[in-house]
C-alpha cells in the first residue's frame, strides 16, 4: 500500500523480526480502514527501571482523513509489558478498536453515494404535473400502467 508508517526505536535494538511483526500489525489496521493516509509507530525502553524490570511502552499515531487516532501503551506496573511483542500487541489492538469505533461514526455520519440512483432530471411538463397533483399525496408515484391511464384521461 502507498500509506507510509514510520517505525522509530528508542532505546531499543531494531530486529528483523520486531519489523516484521509491527508491520504485519499495520497491515491488519489498514484492512480495517481505507482511509489510513500514514503513521508512525514509536518502541521505548525506560533508561533505569531496577525494581520494575524493564517495561516497553508503545505509541502508535495513525494519521486519517477524518481523525488522528494515537494510542500511548505507557510504562507501567503491567508485568506482560516486559515483553515488547506483547505491548507492540496490547498498543495495535487498542488502536484497532479506535479505529473501528471512528469508522462507525464516520459512516454513520456520510451517505453511501452508491446505493442511489441518479434520475434524469423532469421536464417542465413532467414538474407541472406534479405540482397539480401535490395535493394528492397518493400520486407521487406511478407506475407505467397507471402513467399510461393518465396520458388516455388527459388525451379525452
Amino acid at each position: 500500500m502507498s500509506n507510509e508508517f514510520q517505525i522509530v526505536f528508542h532505546n531499543i535494538d531494531q530486529s528483523a523480526a520486531l519489523i516484521e511483526n509491527v508491520n504485519k500489525r499495520i497491515e491488519k489496521l489498514q484492512r480495517f480502514s481505507n482511509d489510513i493516509i500514514g503513521g508512525r509507530v514509536v518502541l521505548d525502553s525506560p533508561h533505569n527501571n531496577h525494581h520494575k524490570g524493564k517495561v516497553f511502552s508503545v505509541t502508535v499515531e495513525i494519521h486519517t482523513s477524518a481523525k488522528e487516532v494515537i494510542v500511548r501503551q505507557g510504562q507501567h506496573d503491567k508485568p506482560a509489558h516486559e515483553d515488547i511483542y506483547v505491548a507492540v500487541r496490547d498498543a495495535f489492538n487498542v488502536a484497532e478498536r479506535q479505529l473501528k469505533a471512528t469508522d462507525k461514526k464516520h459512516r454513520k455520519a456520510t451517505l453511501d453515494v452508491e446505493n442511489f440512483e441518479v434520475l434524469p432530471e423532469a421536464s417542465a411538463e413532467e414538474t407541472e404535473q406534479l405540482l397539480a397533483n401535490e395535493d394528492d399525496e397518493d400520486t407521487l408515484f406511478h407506475t407505467d400502467e397507471q402513467e399510461a391511464e393518465a396520458a388516455d384521461i388527459r388525451a379525452a
